[in-house]
């Protein structure tokens, strides 16, 4: 799945704009050019595996004591030094793409990598899911082939943990199913198969629910699979894992709905017609010419025809009837400030971007050559989108 040009459209890798650190993160550093993150929730998982790696510890090296729980906190250490090894080997790609990269974030569950737009084509999405398994089964490896070069005790129990883990995370990533790693590479199939990134989603999407019911039944079973008793902790673990894919892959699945509904926007199709008036004609007159024209909006324009200005419609339903002969149509539009004229022909995700970057209740829509296509009001676009969902 090589591209010989592998950034989109050919551009430079793009930088990500500086984002807001979450509340409670503490940046120890940054790799690939990326902010490191660690969340409170990283400190229990390491005192979890300090925890439970103390008594291998001291059967390893006896006579540790109260050092043992010390260095089951180093092991989480070096371990999530091969998770972050993990992420930023995507943070690597994704760049490398031409792809704006936010901070890493190490937390409870491992990681995750900001990157802060959606993949242009299924080669891209590919390779930035895919050097992450990779990259963890590479140190699987290397921690496999130095383990028989070092000695028993503290370090060869690190060793030896070490390649068990990441090849355990490698394997489990490529597991195809959202929001796993081995997800992204199915919605990349899909997606090159039909041409549809959104299809490319629900598919993976499903996948991963489907998977997070084998991980809560897991402990259920595995007694049947492997003659193993289920723990406590292995109940509490199938929990917290099956709640963390299924709350992924829902999420995936409701945004990838959301963007199939998004192309039945076309303001062209949406448009009110509208009718110009001057500035400063009564606004009764200027609701009966509207009437007579059977115009749903009205504009107000200067003597030379340029557009100044459009009727708030809630404004105008506010003023009663009796004081319309005595007002100026302008005292009820808003300026068309930037952000409210919009090409007649936007329509989808670029529509919807447009109308979040100037939140209004109505847009001017002008064709190419600048003239006056209609009025596109907000609430009929949120109509539509309900109408198609």
């Amino acid at each position: 799945m090589a591209d010989p040009d592998p950034r989109p459209d050919g551009d430079k890798p793009v930088e990500a704009a500086p984002t807001p650190r979450v509340p409670g993160t503490i940046k120890v550093g940054s790799i690939a050019g990326s902010a490191v993150l660690v969340t409170p929730s990283w400190f229990l998982i390491a005192a979890l595996i300090a925890w439970v790696m103390a008594p291998q510890i001291d059967a390893a090296e006896p006579g540790l004591g109260w050092l043992a729980y010390v260095a089951g906190f180093a092991f989480a250490i070096v371990l999530y030094g091969a998770v972050l090894l993990h992420e930023a080997a995507h943070a690597v790609v994704a760049r490398r793409l031409g792809y704006p990269v936010g901070a890493i974030m190490l937390h409870f569950l491992g990681g995750a990598t900001a990157v802060e737009s959606e993949a242009k084509k299924p080669a891209h999405e590919f390779w930035i899911a895919v050097v992450g398994p990779l990259a963890s089964l590479a140190v699987a490896a290397a921690a496999f082939g130095v383990s028989f070069l070092t000695p028993d005790g503290l370090i060869g129990l690190f060793v030896t943990g070490l390649w068990v883990i990441n090849l355990l995370v490698g394997v489990l990533n490529l597991v195809p199913g959202l929001p796993l790693d081995g997800g992204r590479m199915l919605k990349a199939g899909v997606w090159s198969a039909t041409g549809n990134i959104n299809r490319g989603s629900i598919v993976a999407g499903w996948a991963g629910r489907v998977l997070s019911f084998v991980v809560l039944l897991w402990p259920f079973i595995q007694g049947q699979i492997l003659g193993i008793e289920p723990r406590l902790t292995s109940y509490v673990v199938a929990v917290i894992l099956g709640v963390f894919l299924w709350s992924g892959a829902s999420a995936a699945i409701t945004s990838a709905k959301v963007r199939l509904r998004l192309p039945l926007l076309v303001a062209r199709d949406l448009a009110r017609r509208t009718l110009a008036v001057p500035a400063d004609l009564p606004l009764s007159e200027a609701v009966r010419r509207a009437h007579e024209a059977e115009a749903g909006s009205i504009v107000t324009v200067t003597s030379g025809g340029e557009p100044i200005g459009l009727v708030h419609e809630g404004a105008l339903l506010a003023t009663p009837e009796d004081r319309r002969p005595w007002m100026a149509t302008s005292t009820v539009t808003r300026q068309l400030e930037e952000g409210l004229t919009l090409p007649a022909d936007i329509d989808g995700e670029e529509l919807i971007q447009a109308i979040s970057k100037a939140p209004a209740p109505e847009y001017l829509l002008v064709e190419p050559d600048g003239s006056i296509y209609g009025v596109l009001v907000t609430s009929d676009v949120d109509a539509a989108f309900r109408a198609g969902a």
